[in-house]
C-alpha cells in the first residue's frame, strides 16, 4: 500500500501543532468596536436587531469606553444620533454636538483609547441621505465642505482619527486639506474607500436613525457586482491623502479586501457590519450555529483576507474569547 512522504494531517493531529503552523493570528490589537451615542443621560438602551450594542448617553459611553480600554481593544469608532436633523445636518459640525460631546468624555476618561469618528451627515440630515439635496438629487460637491467642517469639528474636540463614509467623490482630498490648514496635519484619515450599497446595512440604519427618506444610496455607494471599480476608488482616495483605506461589508467582499490588500500594500480595514453581526446572533441564539466558534473562524477569515484592522461590534466578545485562550 502506498503511503505519501508528506501527510498534512501530522502537524493538525493536536492543538498544541495547530499553534506552532497557524499562518493568521487574530490579535486584540487587530480590533475596532464602533459605538452608538446619543443625548441625555443614563440611557443605556439595548438595540433589538443587535443584541449587545447599546444606545449610550455620553456618560454611559464614558464607562463603556473604559470597559474597552481595558480589555486591551485599541479604539472606538463613534456614531452620534442628533437632538435634531435638519435639511444640512447642522449637528455634525456643532461645537456641541453629540459627537463632540461624546469625544470629549471619553478622552477625559482614557486618554489613550483611540477614537475614531464616522465623518457623515446621514445621522444628522432630515432626508437621510449623506450629502446636500437639491432637487430630489444628492448632490458632489456642496456636500464636501460640510463633511471637511464635521471633521474639522472632530479634530479639534479631541478625534485621534477621522473616517469619512460619504462615498462623496475628492471628499478626501478637501478633508486633507481642511486639517492640514487648521494644523491637524497629524490627524489621520481613515477612508470607506470601497464602500458598497449593501443590504447588509439595515440593522445599523435602524440604530442609527440614517434610513433614507427617499430614493437609496446607489447613486454614490458602490454596485456590489464591481470589483475593479474598488481598486480605482481605493486609489484615488490614497492620492488624495488618505492612510487608511476600507473595505465595508467584509465577509461578502473579502475577494475586494484582499485585491486591496495585494495591489496596495498599505494600512487596510474591514467592516464586519450591523447585517452581518444581527445574522450571527440571530443563527446563536437559536441554536443552529456554535456562535463563538463561528465568531472567530469569520473575524480570522477577515484578517487572512487582508484586514489590518478589524472594526466589528464583536470586538468585545471577541476580546474576552482572545483572552481565555492564552
Amino acid at each position: 500500500m502506498y503511503y505519501p512522504v508528506f501527510r498534512p494531517r501530522r502537524l493538525r493531529q493536536n492543538e498544541t501543532f495547530r499553534r506552532l503552523v497557524r499562518e493568521t493570528r487574530l490579535h486584540l490589537e487587530d480590533l475596532i468596536q464602533p459605538l452608538f451615542v446619543v443625548h441625555g443621560r443614563g440611557v443605556r438602551q439595548e438595540l433589538v436587531a443587535m443584541p449587545g450594542c447599546y444606545h449610550l448617553s455620553v456618560d454611559e459611553l464614558a464607562r463603556e469606553a473604559k470597559e474597552v480600554a481595558t480589555l486591551g481593544i485599541p479604539g472606538i469608532l463613534l456614531f452620534g444620533l442628533p437632538a435634531a436633523k435638519d435639511a444640512v445636518g447642522s449637528e455634525a459640525y456643532a461645537d456641541d454636538g453629540i459627537i463632540q460631546q461624546a469625544i470629549r468624555a471619553v478622552k477625559d476618561t482614557v486618554s489613550d483609547l483611540l477614537v475614531i469618528t464616522d465623518v457623515c451627515l446621514c445621522e444628522y440630515t432630515s432626508h437621510g441621505h449623506c450629502g446636500v439635496v437639491e432637487r430630489g438629487q444628492v448632490k458632489n460637491d456642496p456636500t464636501l465642505e460640510l463633511l471637511a467642517r464635521t471633521a474639522l469639528s472632530h479634530a479639534e474636540a479631541g478625534a485621534d482619527i477621522v473616517a469619512p463614509s460619504d462615498m462623496m467623490d475628492g471628499r478626501v482630498a478637501v478633508i486633507r486639506e481642511a486639517l492640514d490648514e487648521e494644523r491637524f496635519e497629524e490627524i489621520p484619515i481613515m477612508a470607506y474607500s470601497a464602500k458598497y450599497a449593501s443590504g447588509f446595512y439595515g440593522p445599523f440604519r435602524e440604530a442609527a436613525g440614517s434610513a433614507p427618506q427617499f430614493g437609496d444610496r446607489r447613486s454614490y455607494q458602490m454596485d456590489p457586482a464591481n470589483g475593479d471599480e474598488a481598486l480605482r476608488e481605493v486609489g484615488l482616495d490614497l492620492e488624495e491623502g488618505a492612510d487608511i483605506v476600507m473595505v465595508k461589508p467584509a465577509l461578502a467582499y473579502l475577494d475586494i479586501l484582499w485585491r486591496v490588500k495585494q495591489e496596495f500594500r498599505g494600512p487596510v480595514a474591514a467592516y464586519n457590519v450591523s447585517g452581518e453581526y444581527a445574522m450571527l446572533k440571530a443563527a446563536g441564539r437559536l441554536g443552529w450555529i456554535d456562535e463563538e466558534r463561528v465568531l472567530m473562524e469569520i473575524l480570522t477569515s477577515i484578517k487572512r483576507a487582508g484586514a489590518d484592522l478589524i472594526l466589528t461590534y464583536s470586538a468585545k466578545e471577541a476580546a474576552r474569547l482572545l483572552e481565555n485562550r492564552r
